[in-house]
């Protein structure tokens, strides 16, 4: 086939430690149906036997005439690591799967020829099955479309969201006119919401009904595992940052409002967190804030009052 035919696609993933599971995802690169593809692996700093796994890899992608890239840089985290592929990649589509991910025989072939065949879309879902560690399966993980959908703004307020990145697949000149730059903000997590927020604000979203690629749900991740109030109070404060420094650079019509929703969003969270964890000064200052915002609903009194009981032993 042409390259008309046969677009390039690119595959580019991050990983940290990934030496127990990448090899998941390599194999499943190896089978696919599809022939266009580059891999570009970005070694972000791992400290176990991740080289070793992937550079065995290497003569086995050659002679399936995937072109293999292998970049190696200081830990500095996802986004960082994306970065460096993003500088790089030379596809018609894009992916980014994470290296626990991995994908159906014909995912990229399902995924590009529905882009080939509906113009009008920038970017398609599929349906992801989700696997623990045995490979058993958990739970579909799956966004339903409707007559109303806005990605963008279900991304930003986390109503029916979708972020599994091996779910994803982008036209590169949508992924261009999104973030110009080809660089996203370096924050130590929503290197998600960094790529979907300006793709899904420049572009309409397409569906495929059907699972082509799986989660490792693994027990001992850092996400799963039980947090202090100070990891979890850090976190909200991460993801906010994410979130702001990604619509100030995308700079969207009434941003204004779309950052109040981030503030509201996160000032009810902390408030949740004040009363979980019998905060009586954290709840004080989220429940000043969502009243400064004008945004008080009776649940929010609720958890403030009730928090505050709970501080004093009487709740």
């Amino acid at each position: 086939m042409t390259e008309t035919n046969n677009p390039l696609v690119s595959i580019i993933t991050p990983c940290f430690n990934g030496e127990k599971f990448v090899h998941r995802l390599l194999d499943s690169i190896l089978c696919q149906t599809y022939k266009n593809i580059e891999f570009i692996f970005v070694n972000d700093g791992s400290t176990d036997n991740t080289e070793q796994m992937i550079l065995s890899y290497k003569q086995k992608f050659t002679k399936r005439d995937i072109k293999f890239i292998y970049i190696h840089k200081k830990n500095g985290g996802q986004a960082s690591a994306i970065n460096e592929g993003l500088k790089i990649f030379k596809g018609k589509y894009l992916t980014w799967p994470d290296s626990d991910d991995w994908l159906t025989d014909d995912a990229i072939e399902k995924k590009v020829n529905f882009l080939e065949e509906n113009q009008e879309y920038g970017f398609v879902i599929s349906k992801l099955m989700m696997k623990n560690e045995k490979l058993h399966d958990v739970e579909l993980y799956w966004r339903e479309p409707s007559e109303d959908d806005n990605y963008f703004l279900d991304l930003i307020i986390e109503k029916n969201p979708y972020f599994a990145p091996v779910g994803n697949l982008v036209r590169s000149d949508v992924l261009r006119e999104a973030i110009p730059s080809m660089k996203i903000y370096e924050s130590p997590a929503g290197q998600n919401w960094q790529l979907l927020l300006p793709i899904s604000y420049h572009s309409s979203i397409g569906y495929i009904d059907e699972v082509l690629g799986y989660i490792l749900v693994r027990e001992n991740s850092h996400s799963r595992q039980e947090h202090t109030k100070e990891e979890l109070l850090r976190k909200t404060y991460i993801h906010e940052d994410c979130l702001i420094n990604t619509l100030i650079s995308l700079n969207p019509d009434n941003k204004s409002c779309y950052l109040n929703i981030v503030n509201i969003k996160y000032a009810r969270k902390r408030l949740k967190l004040g009363y979980k964890f019998k905060d009586k000064e954290l709840l004080k200052i989220s429940y000043n804030k969502l009243r400064d915002l004008n945004s008080l609903t009776l649940k929010d009194k609720r958890y403030y009052y009730c928090g505050k009981l709970k501080t004093l032993g009487l709740g």
